[in-house]
């Protein structure tokens, strides 16, 4: 676990642990967030993790398929284009193993400013710039679906 401060596995931590994985399945399930915004800071500050270890436990979520009942459902109302999932999945394997030994060579409190800089560009651009593009709730297919039956029609 981590290096630098070793837990015994008490009910406290394990309570705290299980709130952590539950909210950020919540908000996962709920606007697609989870490892990086939610598990990552609740690691760090509620258990006193380092910035790198916490990312490493993050990372390692996805390596089994916690949210995949999440993925049922959106699946099931034509929100999930496996097609998409695998071509963004190959590139985040090899991504990760860059971003890794990138986040691995740097000081930890530079690694946490790139972390918390990133979101907020991200979220400052949703909140300020993305403006309300969406119309309705309707499932909205991919653009690769989008375009192919355009060139089909012309």
């Amino acid at each position: 676990m981590n290096k630098e401060k070793k837990y015994t596995m008490d009910t406290q931590i394990v309570i705290i642990l299980l709130l952590v994985g539950m909210l950020a399945g919540v908000l996962g399930g709920l606007v697609g967030i989870g490892g990086g915004i939610i598990i990552v800071p609740a690691l760090v500050y509620f258990l006193g993790f380092s910035q790198l270890n916490a990312q490493g436990t993050s990372l390692a979520l996805l390596v089994l398929p916690v949210g995949i009942l999440g993925v049922i459902q959106y699946y099931k109302h034509g929100n999930v284009d496996f097609n998409i999932v695998l071509i963004i999945a190959a590139g985040f394997v090899f991504g990760s193993l860059i971003g890794s030994k990138i986040s691995l060579s740097l000081p930890q409190d530079l690694v946490r400013k790139i972390f918390a800089v990133f979101m907020i560009l991200i979220a400052s651009k949703m909140l300020f710039i993305d403006g309300s593009k969406s119309k309705g709730s309707a499932p909205i297919k991919t653009p690769i679906k989008q375009d192919s039956a355009q060139n089909k029609t012309t």
